[in-house]
């Protein structure tokens, strides 16, 4: 079956992309469970936005009770020393990072993280901090030894961040052509051959109206399985009844 638009008119009136982005790394993982090799096991992993607080309560409550002084412990007073003014202060907030990903786990090695599948939203390549936050994420998981598999289905964007991290670890993709699409899905990871350092990739241009390839899920150096994006994404899809 074709991919589908699920950003724009007529199908965003009918299902939202959060719930459709939500849903879709449980099914990658119930897939994969028929796929991994004994020892390997896949979770989700669904958050959206910084979620960061302040707990002002545990401030108020430290500041319930005042500390004792060195005078009052019987110690000689101290200089109290402050900070010149900030060189820059303006009110910001922290930026917003969506993760909607699957990761693949070693347990025989004490859970070791050994491939992850970053599925990009809309907040991800909406601004430049965004866009800069993912693509370091993942240029810190390949130099980590992690395969990372991205795909892209976000039509209101025309960035492409596996472009973007390839340019960031010094590296290119020249099947991607000029300028490179907007939608994708690919794989990368580094490996050793040879006491040499290979980096490699797998990508494909992706379209509405378009099945979804098979990408490679390299688990270790010579242990690979078949990432069939389409399958759990139609069953993604049947699941939430987008039709």
């Amino acid at each position: 079956m074709p991919s589908r638009d699920h950003f724009r008119p007529p199908l965003d009136r009918i299902a939202s992309w959060e719930g459709f982005h939500g849903g879709w790394p449980m099914v990658i993982v119930q897939h994969l469970r028929k796929q991994l090799p004994p020892g390997y096991v896949a979770e989700p992993r669904v958050h959206s936005g910084s979620q960061v607080e302040i707990d002002v309560a545990t401030f108020e409550k430290d500041d319930a009770f005042p500390r004792a002084t060195p005078e009052a412990q019987g110690g000689a007073a101290t200089a109290v020393w402050a900070p010149a003014r900030p060189s820059d202060s303006v009110e910001t907030t922290l930026p917003d990072y969506d993760e909607y990903a699957v990761m693949i786990f070693d347990v025989r090695r004490g859970r070791r993280l050994i491939a992850a599948i970053e599925i990009v939203s809309p907040a991800n390549k909406d601004r430049p901090e965004h866009r800069n936050i993912f693509v370091a994420k993942c240029a810190a998981l390949v130099q980590r030894g992690v395969a990372v598999s991205i795909v892209d289905l976000v039509t209101l964007r025309t960035f492409n961040l596996y472009s973007q991290l390839l340019a960031f670890i010094g590296h290119s993709d020249p099947t991607l052509g000029d300028p490179p699409p907007a939608l994708y899905a690919a794989s990368c990871r580094w490996t050793a051959k040879e006491d040499r350092r290979i980096f490699e990739a797998w990508s494909h241009e992706l379209a509405v109206g378009r099945p979804l390839p098979t990408l490679p899920l390299w688990l270790g150096r010579e242990t690979v399985v078949p990432l069939d994006l389409e399958s759990s994404y139609e069953q993604a899809c049947h699941d939430l009844w987008i039709a």
